[in-house]
């Protein structure tokens, strides 16, 4: 029987080949394999979010983002707040008893909220998601009423809200503004998307 010879320049050749095959096929694959964990904005997304309210002054309205949705939370004035029951009549729902996007308890009263003087919501029309603009000063404008006690006008179909959220009767939006889970950490820090029965 005859021994095979081996040729080592060939033999050389193939492994070293091998070897690169590999490391190549490795350093494809890290990056492609990277993108199936979340990325740290993925992460985030559905996280609670702090808000700093200490130099919210009464009017004024900040905006900030919880899982991809503008949150909006307005210090409103006395003024506002007396607004919110003499309107009630022409409500949907004056007493957030719709379903579809249910207000927590601690937000089921006239003012819909833990506070009355700090209105926190998602501002995001029921109807078709659009968002709706601050209409917060009183009094006719365009495509308001002449007795406009101010609050909110969503522009897409015309649907409006009081400083509430609560939507007006006859409107396309079928339901109020959503009230997000919501806490006070201290007297000036809100924590959107945690409230104390789900912490």
């Amino acid at each position: 029987m005859s021994e095979a010879k081996v040729d080592n320049g060939r033999r050389t050749w193939l492994i070293t080949s091998a070897a690169m095959g590999g490391a190549g096929a490795a350093a494809v694959a890290v990056p492609f394999v990277s993108t199936f964990s979340p990325s740290e904005r993925a992460k985030a997304a559905g996280a609670s979010v702090e808000i700093d309210i200490s130099k919210l002054a009464p009017g004024e309205k900040l905006t900030t983002e919880w899982r991809g949705k503008p949150v909006w939370i307005l210090r409103r004035t006395p003024e506002m707040l007396a607004t919110l029951e003499k309107d009630e009549a022409d409500l949907a729902d004056p007493n957030s008893d719709r379903t579809a996007y249910p207000t927590p308890e601690y937000a089921k009263n006239r003012h819909r909220s833990i506070k009355p003087e700090i209105f926190v919501a998602i501002g995001i029309c029921s109807h078709l998601g659009c968002s709706p603009s601050d209409k917060l000063v009183p009094g006719a404008q365009p495509s308001l009423p002449d007795d406009w006690p101010g609050g909110f006008l969503c522009p897409c179909h015309g649907s409006t809200f009081d400083v509430a959220g609560r939507v007006y009767k006859n409107k396309p939006a079928p339901d109020n503004l959503e009230i997000p889970p919501h806490m006070y950490v201290s007297d000036s820090v809100i924590l959107v998307g945690e409230d104390k029965a789900s912490a």
